[in-house]
């Protein structure tokens, strides 16, 4: 840097004037050089920029990249680092119509700068205030979830490979230290990450004094957002507030902090290993839940923890878990729910089921059908009952006297009151009493199904062949059914 861009950078930093008003200086002191707009790299910076993209795998040469531009210094630069190391760039611009003449500013300047670039540009105008108050969010909120709902349409429209956001390093501790605030584990110490599905961050090793020194250093003008300065936000306060007032402890408290995020993302890797070998020795999923080895789960050095890693992603928070915790030693058969999931206590289990609100379904099987996929996979085979013949003994696979059925046979859910003759037994049993006496839980009672010939039970699918409609001497014809 010159000696005369220093000199304008050090005024900057002490709040003489504007990163705005100083880059407007170097462009009229700059004139007599003839310096063309844009035309100045600085290789360093844009080097170190594309190693980061490499390292992380964020962008590929060849295929478009939708680019956040708001006006912003930050997003100028990023822009202008892209386009400058050739990748294939669409401006995309929200007018969030939140500041008033200041928004309409913001949309004209990105317009200009789409034109001056030849970028494509696309913009759109939301009403963000209207719909913060529809679904009940705050303004901050709301301006997310419209902005990339739109940029991933952009994305799909154009078929590119990436949404290019510009956040940078001092945001990221930022987030750092707004998730330490409100509560957070090692997840929360990191951070925000490179790569978030298809939304990436090229800008995120670069401080933001490194930005605004790119500005100065290509005469980037931007606009400067009004509210930065302001503490309506929960960031700004940060921004404002909290850093400043670190530094007056810890001069070199950003540095620290940039420090600091490599070495929690790396005790974060480890910690998801040990979690996930946990996992598979814990947690075994079955068809339509998830069962967790009680006994298992209480060997763990940290029982909390792992309980709130094993049962988060089901929905339930911090205080159900914490309840389930406590009653591992419990009774079985309570139940505990989340939005989307309930957990049962059993003996030896904890088991995890979606809760779905299905209505009750009966289905039909036909003499002539071989094999049906609904409710669930099932083979059928007629076989000749010869002097070779060997009755599956297999909870999957039975053999039924098919002289005794009525079709069509129908498939549904047991229900309280059904009864059936037990397989080697010649009494009527409460289906009820069977799954009570083969300590079944209450989960899987749930998702058992009964097969009918009328209306008389012939077997509990994958449990029990009712007794009358066994294989005897005198069968001569089974049907075979197979369980995929």
């Amino acid at each position: 840097m010159t000696f005369s861009l220093k000199i304008l950078y050090l005024c900057k930093t002490v709040s003489m004037i504007s990163l705005h008003e100083a880059i407007r200086t170097l462009r009229e002191i700059r004139s007599p050089l003839k310096v063309q707009r844009y035309a100045k790299t600085d290789m360093n910076m844009q080097q170190k920029i594309q190693n980061y993209i490499e390292k992380h795998e964020l962008l590929t040469p060849n295929a478009k990249v939708i680019v956040g531009v708001s006006g912003g210094a930050d997003s100028v630069v990023l822009l202008h680092v892209l386009s400058s190391l050739g990748y294939d760039c669409v401006i995309a611009h929200c007018n969030f119509h939140l500041r008033m003449d200041e928004s309409d500013r913001d949309e004209a300047f990105v317009l200009n700068l789409s034109n001056e670039l030849k970028v494509p540009y696309y913009h759109i105008d939301f009403e963000t205030t209207k719909y913060a108050e529809t679904h009940h969010i705050s303004i901050e909120m709301a301006a997310r979830d419209l902005r990339y709902a739109w940029f991933y349409e952009l994305l799909d429209k154009h078929d590119a490979q990436a949404i290019a956001v510009a956040h940078h390093a001092d945001d990221s501790i930022e987030t750092l230290l707004m998730n330490l605030v409100r509560g957070t584990g090692l997840r929360g110490l990191t951070g925000i990450a490179p790569r978030n599905e298809k939304v990436v961050r090229p800008l995120l090793w670069c401080t933001r004094s490194e930005i605004e020194i790119y500005c100065i250093e290509h005469f980037l003008e931007h606009v400067e957002d009004s509210t930065n300065a302001k503490i309506d936000y929960q960031r700004n306060k940060f921004r404002n507030i909290v850093l400043p007032l670190l530094e007056e402890i810890n001069p070199s408290v950003r540095q620290t902090l940039y420090d600091s995020l490599p070495r929690f993302q790396g005790n974060l890797a480890i910690y998801e290993q040990a979690i996930e070998k946990i996992r598979q020795d814990i947690v075994h999923k079955e068809a339509e839940f998830v069962k967790l080895n009680i006994n298992l789960l209480k060997k763990q050095v940290h029982l909390p923890t792992v309980m709130y890693e094993l049962l988060h992603s089901y929905g339930f928070g911090i205080a159900t878990i914490q309840q389930i915790t406590e009653q591992l030693d419990g009774e079985s058969g309570k139940l505990f729910y989340s939005d989307t999931h309930r957990l049962l206590k059993d003996r030896e289990y904890l088991v995890v089921s979606k809760i779905e609100f299905k209505p009750r379904t009966d289905y039909w099987i036909s003499d002539k059908d071989t094999e049906i996929t609904v409710p669930f996979q099932l083979k059928l085979n007629k076989l000749q009952v010869k002097s070779d013949f060997l009755v599956s003994k297999e909870k999957n696979r039975i053999h039924i006297d098919i002289d005794k059925l009525s079709f069509p046979l129908k498939l549904r859910r047991w229900q309280e009151g059904d009864t059936f003759f037990p397989f080697g037994m010649n009494k009527r049993k409460k289906i009820s009493d069977f799954f009570i006496n083969n300590k079944l839980s209450i989960l899987e009672k749930e998702q058992s199904w009964l097969l009918l010939s009328g209306d008389d039970i012939v077997w509990i699918v994958g449990q029990r062949l009712d007794n009358r409609f066994r294989v005897t001497e005198l069968t001569r014809e089974v049907i075979e059914l197979i369980i995929i």
